[in-house]
């Protein structure tokens, strides 16, 4: 009785099992990749709008960008870094220019593969190691189960060094220890994330002292949260002084009202005094507040900065189309001043000192998406308003140009459409740097690429930086 029961069972759970699978491709294009054979039948219809509200929309096809790319000019003067004129912006219709960056270290100046042995990996994340010279860190998505319907996640980490122009692991990654959560909010079309066992698309990243990891995961507030973990207490690290109540455990963070039901890409960043703030939007408004360790947080404070915020953002923000377009938050913040390491006169100001991020347009254009990358500044003091936004999108040289894909659906808007990078997280290259660099420091870009490989590129910090458009002009 027993088994015919189980058979039973059986019959109910391997459908569903099969929708969670097909319902996890809906989250942005990061949870895991559908098999191609299942994908081809969707699209990504847990889609954003541009007022960044998660629904289900209509696979309508608008105008599709036809990016070309820019040539490269050199950095302002070590003295500060200087606006040119934005030029105008008719919308999403128009051709593209884009800022290309070239990687410092491999032969073809392209980027770099991220490898995790025999393992398949996304969203790929890569810090110094805090001993080891030229040895790094690296963690990302464990991307493919050998169970049929799995609806289990890890993040894969491990030493990884450099051999052929390739970051690769020293020894087989392992596991990192994260445990699962659950969640009594996940209802509706969204029931299914109530089967989630695992973290999603881990940030490994320094704050000014200390390395963390934030994660996806279910949530206590609402279906699907973010939480914080000191990331020493998950490798080993070797000996060195914690906090206890500095993430010493894993930290559902909250934020200020409303939440929506699946919550991600948050970032935290530092001000000038140490006290850490999560940043939870960068469109259509900004949303940041102060955060506490045990995850409370304090009221919104962006409104404070909306005077300087709304008009910078007007300039200089993409315009979105009505449908299929949003802009998503993608790395972690660092803190840069803009002047020279190696210049004797480069001295830290509040002038020249700024936090900054990297936030992505997304389009989904024929059943495929697309991200070009911005850097945005804001000051490090309150109300830490926006300093300056990018007024092209970064390139990253090796990054395919035309893009023949399986899901692609083919028709005049998807006529040139480019090969999806996501960048994931940056960090700096030197060991012993975290937080805080110079122009002419040498940073870590990581990415996925179309939902089946890692990446990274190495580049001077100030070529991210080009062609800004300053707020104050």
């Amino acid at each position: 009785m027993l088994i015919r029961e189980y058979k039973r069972l059986l019959l109910f759970i391997s459908p569903l099992l099969l929708f969670v699978l097909v319902a996890f491709q809906f989250y942005d294009g990061n949870f895991t990749q559908v098999p191609a054979r299942v994908s081809k039948w969707f699209g990504d219809s847990l889609q954003t709008d541009s007022n960044d509200h998660q629904t289900l929309l209509p696979h309508t096809n608008p105008p599709q960008p036809n990016p070309t790319i820019g040539p490269a000019n050199p950095l302002s003067p070590p003295g500060g870094l200087k606006s040119t004129p934005a030029a105008p912006n008719d919308g999403p219709s128009k051709a593209t220019l884009h800022r290309e960056v070239f990687s410092l270290s491999t032969a073809d100046r392209k980027y770099f593969k991220i490898k995790f042995g025999d393992m398949e990996a996304m969203n790929p994340n890569i810090i110094p190691h805090p001993t080891l010279d030229d040895t790094w860190i690296i963690v990302a998505q464990d991307q493919k189960s050998a169970m049929t319907n799995s609806v289990w996640f890890s993040e894969l980490v491990c030493n990884a060094a450099f051999k052929n122009d390739v970051l690769e692991c020293i020894f087989p990654p392992t596991i990192l220890p994260i445990a699962a959560t659950t969640s009594d909010k996940c209802v509706g079309e969204l029931a299914f994330f109530a089967l989630n066992v695992g973290p999603h698309d881990a940030r490994v990243f320094y704050g000014p002292k200390t390395p963390y990891a934030l994660y996806g995961s279910n949530s206590m507030y609402t279906c699907f949260g973010q939480f914080m973990q000191d990331f020493r207490t998950l490798v080993d690290w070797g000996f060195e002084i914690f906090v206890q109540e500095d993430f010493r455990q894993a930290t559902e963070l909250q934020r200020p009202p409303p939440y929506r039901a699946i919550e991600k890409n948050w970032f935290p960043f530092w001000d000038k005094q140490g006290h850490v703030y999560a940043h939870y939007d960068v469109s259509p408004r900004r949303v940041f507040a102060r955060l506490d360790h045990d995850g409370s947080v304090g009221p919104d404070l962006a409104p404070n900065a909306y005077a300087n915020d709304d008009k910078c953002m007007e300039r200089y923000m993409l315009k979105l189309a009505p449908e299929l377009e949003s802009i998503h938050q993608a790395t972690n913040s660092l803190l840069i001043t803009l002047c020279k390491r190696s210049d004797p006169s480069c001295e830290v100001t509040d002038s020249n000192t700024f936090l900054f991020t990297i936030f992505q347009h997304k389009s989904y254009y024929g059943f495929h998406s697309v991200y070009e990358p911005y850097v945005m500044l804001f000051k490090q003091t309150a109300p830490f308003e926006i300093h300056a936004i990018s007024q092209k999108p970064i390139w990253i040289h090796g990054r395919g140009l035309e893009m023949s894909h399986p899901t692609i659906v083919p028709g005049p808007q998807t006529q040139g459409q480019t090969e999806m990078f996501y960048l994931t997280s940056m960090s700096w290259k030197q060991r012993g740097q975290k937080y805080h660099g110079y122009i002419d420091d040498v940073l870590f870009v990581a990415f996925g690429i179309e939902d089946a490989r890692t990446g990274g590129i190495d580049v001077l910090a100030g070529d991210l930086l080009a062609d800004l458009g300053l707020c104050s002009d």
